[in-house]
C-alpha cells in the first residue's frame, strides 16, 4: 500500500464522510476517558470540530480549543453550532502554538495515522498540558481491519490497485500507542478499544459517503469505469447486506490515555 500526505479540502464532505463515525466514537471515548467538568481542552487534529463539540456537550469543559492544518475543516468547524464558544487555529500538531502547562487535557481524535512525526505529536500534547493533567487519543485500528471503510481498501487491493494509506499508519495499534505514550514520559498509561455500528439504507449510501473524502477518494479518484465498477463489485461481496437492502458497517477503534508527571526536582 502506498503512503502519502492526505488533505482535507472539504469540510462538509469530510463532516459526512468521518465526522458522523467521529461523534458516535467520541462519545465511547469520552465514557471511558471520565474526565472531570470544568476543563480547559485542546482537540489537536480537531478536523470539523465533531469532538470540539463533544467537548462542550458532553465532557463540559470549560474551554475547548481546537487545532487544524486544513482551512477548509476550520472553516466548517466555526460554523458548527454545536461548538458554539470553542476557539479554533490554524497549527500542526508537531509544533503547537501554545505555552507550556497551558490546558487541563489535550486529545487527539481520528489523527495519530496522519502525522509524519506521531512520537513529535504527542511530546506536543505533554508539552501544553499542566501536571496531573490528562493526554489521550483513539484512531481506527488500521492495521487491523479496523478503518470504517476497510471493505472498499480490500477490494482495491483485491483488483490489483494500491489502496493509500496514512503516513503513520502503524502508529494506530494499540500496543503502539501505548509505546509512543510511555516515549513521551507520560504516566499510568492505559489502553482500550471500542467498536462502533453505523447503517446505510443502501450500498449506494454507503459507496458515497465511504469515498467523499480522504484516502479513499484519493484511491478511487483515478480508476476508469470498467475499473471502478470492478471495485464496487468487488466491495459489495465484502460487506453485510441486510435482507432490506441495507448496510451495516462495524469500526473498530483503539484508545490510550495518560497523566503529565510533575516536573523534576
Amino acid at each position: 500500500m502506498s503512503r502519502s500526505p492526505i488533505r482535507f479540502e472539504d469540510g462538509a464532505a469530510y463532516e459526512r464522510g468521518m465526522g458522523a463515525w467521529s461523534l458516535p466514537t467520541g462519545a465511547a471515548f469520552l465514557d471511558w476517558l471520565a474526565p472531570a467538568p470544568g476543563l480547559a481542552w485542546l482537540d489537536v487534529g480537531c478536523g470539523s470540530g465533531a469532538f470540539t463539540e463533544l467537548l462542550l456537550r458532553r465532557a463540559a469543559a470549560a474551554e475547548a480549543h481546537g487545532i487544524d492544518p486544513a482551512p477548509a475543516q476550520l472553516a466548517f468547524a466555526r460554523d458548527r453550532p454545536g461548538a458554539a464558544g470553542a476557539v479554533f487555529h490554524q497549527g500542526e500538531a508537531g509544533a503547537l502554538p501554545f505555552p507550556a502547562e497551558r490546558f487541563d487535557a489535550a486529545a487527539m481524535a481520528l489523527v495519530i495515522f496522519f502525522l509524519p512525526d506521531p512520537a513529535r505529536g504527542v511530546a506536543e500534547m505533554a508539552r501544553v498540558v499542566r501536571p496531573g493533567g490528562l493526554v489521550a487519543a483513539y484512531a481506527w485500528d488500521m492495521a487491523s481491519g479496523g478503518f470504517p471503510f476497510a471493505p472498499i481498501r480490500a477490494a482495491l487491493a483485491a483488483c490489483g490497485h494500491t489502496p493509500i494509506l496514512p503516513p503513520s499508519a502503524e502508529a494506530s495499534g494499540i500496543a503502539e500507542m501505548a509505546a509512543l505514550w510511555r516515549g513521551a514520559g507520560l504516566a499510568g498509561v492505559a489502553t482500550t478499544s471500542f467498536e462502533i455500528t453505523r447503517r446505510f439504507i443502501d450500498f449506494d449510501a454507503f459507496w458515497a459517503v465511504s469515498t467523499l473524502t480522504g484516502s479513499l477518494r484519493a484511491s478511487v479518484a483515478g480508476l476508469d469505469a470498467a475499473a471502478l465498477a470492478r471495485v464496487k463489485e468487488a466491495t459489495c461481496a465484502r460487506v453485510a447486506i441486510a435482507a432490506d437492502g441495507s448496510v451495516g458497517c462495524t469500526a473498530r477503534a483503539n484508545a490510550v490515555r495518560g497523566i503529565v508527571p510533575p516536573a523534576p526536582g
